[in-house]
């Protein structure tokens, strides 16, 4: 029987499967290890719940106390959209869209809600000590029906205080000023440190009711203690059935750094993890993206297990084994250039579990650590996820997205000759160099771009992978088939940059994300410059159409360049000023155009994943003697279980 990778599809989601390929072939230890890796994975997810919306657990808690309750009738037009919104809250970890952060607004009304709460048992609601339902409405309502409440998890407009517009949970009270006064003081106590931490990561900023703004630590005993303990205690577990000593001693220095908060001890973790490149099975754990925070200073938790595709990391081995090829014939000034490019590992994994920011929708290439001092001292790791890749690819296949804004038959063929392969190459190149490359000039703070550093940090990545998949260095590396297939990455990307991306844009939004940003900026920045990109209209519909690839490669090359000396010179000015130019502003008419053009096609822009369940069994004398995986799983059933299995902090 074929695997299904396609599930179930609500609002602008579809539900995806991924497979566990290869798993039956890990040892009997290596599953435990995955199986307790997974469990501290799956007891962060209500730390991103909270962190994403102060309100969300109360929300998510109350919604699913009226969703299971029986005396309710599950058949009428309210509970129907009450039961679509709390699949999208399920989805993006509370109530903001997981990618453009706008309030999602329900399509149920104020008063059946409040009428379905009342008939609910009140021991199965959210319920502070003493308060009544009617109060919890009062309270939570606003929050959910008022759309001038909290309108935005993520604010990044220019000239706005971003703390009070923003509704993500990093900050209690305070504004934006009064932060970055707060962490400037502390960085400028520490300037001249060979190992600075990154200030804020792990913390809650708040003002108390004195006026004194001070951190609360996220860590076993402060912030999210109920959380941070169970996963503390399944890393414990983990450490047990370490695959050697190394990786061992990678789990306790996380367990320690979750029972202090200390950051110093968080550099110490990720150094080590970085330089452990011998064991099968990985891990990434804790408060790790900066994303979510409009200063881009906290971290959301974030949860992944996984095991090495053998097959696959070949390709990212013979990219990282080239790193310093790279590095050196990058287009950008010397200067900011590594002289010598140290520990740039990569691999092509499977996921095994998924949590936190990462589920159910997740990234398909992640590098890391952020920190750049450790990038440039001890190197980076990268991985590329070929099971998330694949259960993507397999969905996307014949659903008519590519024959209708592609040009011509041409182009379509192209890409379909060679689209996977490039797709995964420039991924590939993106995590495994474009992140790790270039360096910051000595005394530049690693945040002075601030809300743009994002923007301009994904930029300069993809702008790397770009670049170098059309140097005839790939083909000679066997990385690509011949001279002509990067064409098909080319357009691609800038069809997605200046068209095909709005799918995901609201009418009359402008561009939020950081990734979405990013593809713009390129883009519009290389349709601007020269005359290798143009729009045209065929038949009534707007096309893109790539004049010239090798202009385009030119493009592309000074634009990097300028890119790394924003980065490198911490140049806010130019890196706000190319931003807001080129990166946040809709076309409306094309946006209309091509929001018409994709709905006729029946399809979901935003993808998912339900987690396979990992099974243990057990013998006579009660030891674990395997894990098998199960892959029937609902959605709801999952997210229900994992509320109630999980949920630790409500």
């Amino acid at each position: 029987m074929d695997f299904n990778y396609q599930d179930e599809r609500f609002a602008d989601v579809q539900l995806l499967r991924y497979r566990l390929n290869g798993f039956d072939q890990l040892s009997l230890r290596q599953k435990k290890l995955v199986f307790f890796l997974a469990q501290a994975t799956l007891f962060g997810r209500d730390i991103t719940f909270d962190q994403y919306g102060k309100y969300n657990l109360r929300i998510r808690k109350m919604l699913e106390s009226v969703y299971t309750d029986r005396g309710i009738d599950h058949a009428s037009a309210d509970f129907l959209a009450m039961e679509v919104y709390l699949k999208r809250v399920w989805f993006s970890n509370g109530i903001y869209h997981h990618y453009g952060s706008e309030k999602f607004l329900p399509g149920f009304s104020s008063e059946w809600l409040r009428q379905a709460l009342m008939r609910v048992d009140a021991r199965r609601l959210p319920l502070r000590d003493g308060e009544s339902v009617e109060a919890m409405c009062e309270e939570l309502f606003p929050v959910i029906f008022d759309p001038e409440v909290m309108p935005r998890r993520v604010n990044k407009a220019d000239g706005e205080d971003l703390i009070l517009t923003s509704a993500c949970f990093f900050y209690e009270g305070v504004s934006q000023q009064e932060a970055e006064n707060f962490y400037g003081r502390m960085k400028q106590a520490e300037a001249g440190q060979e190992s600075p931490v990154s200030y804020g990561l792990n913390s809650t900023l708040v003002k108390g009711s004195d006026g004194v703004i001070s951190e609360q630590v996220w860590k076993a005993d402060g912030l999210y203690g109920q959380a941070i303990r169970h996963i503390v205690y399944w890393l414990g577990k983990a450490a047990e059935v370490a695959e050697n000593e190394r990786q061992k001693n990678i789990i306790s220095l996380l367990i320690e750094y979750y029972e202090t908060g200390d950051l110093n001890l968080f550099n110490k973790y990720c150094i080590e993890w970085v330089g452990e490149n011998e064991a099968k099975i990985d891990f990434i754990n804790g408060f790790i993206e900066v994303y979510g925070d409009p200063l881009g200073l906290k971290g959301s938790w974030e949860g992944l297990v996984e095991y090495i595709d053998e097959e696959a990391t070949h390709r990212t081995q013979t990219i990282s084994r080239n790193a310093q090829w790279f590095e050196d014939h990058s287009p950008v000034d010397p200067r900011f250039r590594k002289p010598v490019v140290k520990g740039v590992s990569a691999n092509v994994i499977c996921a095994a579990m998924l949590g936190g920011e990462e589920y159910p929708s997740t990234a398909i290439g992640i590098n890391l650590p952020n920190a750049d001092w450790i990038r440039a001292q001890y190197g980076s790791k990268s991985i590329t996820i070929s099971n998330i890749t694949d259960a993507y690819n397999k969905a996307a296949h014949g659903n008519g997205f590519k024959e209708e804004f592609v040009i011509d038959e041409a182009t379509l063929g192209l890409i379909e000759k060679y689209g996977d392969v490039c797709d995964d190459l420039h991924t590939d190149l993106h995590e495994c160099l474009g992140h790790g490359s270039g360096q910051l000039l000595p005394g530049v703070d690693p945040d002075a771009l601030k809300a743009y550093g994002n923007t301009i940090e994904e930029a300069r990545a993809d702008l790397f992978g770009l670049y170098y998949i059309a140097d005839p260095k790939l083909v000679e590396l066997g990385l690509t088939p011949d001279g002509e297939a990067y064409k098909s990455q080319y357009y691609t990307y800038m069809m997605n940059g200046l068209m095909t991306q709005l799918i995901r844009i609201t009418p009359g939004h402008q561009i939020e994300e950081a990734h979405m940003r990013n593809r713009a900026l390129i883009a519009h920045w290389c349709y601007e410059q020269g005359d290798a990109i143009r729009l045209v209209t065929r038949a009534g519909k707007t096309y893109m159409e790539i004049t010239d690839y090798e202009q385009l490669r030119g493009l592309i090359a000074r634009l990097l360049a300028e890119v790394q000396r924003i980065k490198s010179e911490g140049d806010y000015e130019a890196a706000r000023q190319l931003v807001e130019r080129y990166a946040v502003k809709v076309d409306a008419s094309l946006h209309q155009e091509v929001l018409q053009r994709y709905q006729r096609l029946n399809l979901a822009p935003y993808k998912g994943f339900i987690n396979p369940v990992l099974l243990p069994v057990y013998d006579q004398r009660g030891q674990m003697s395997d894990v098998q995986v199960y892959y029937g799983e609902s959605y709801a059933h999952q997210m229900l279980r994992y509320s109630q299995e999980y949920g630790t902090l409500i």
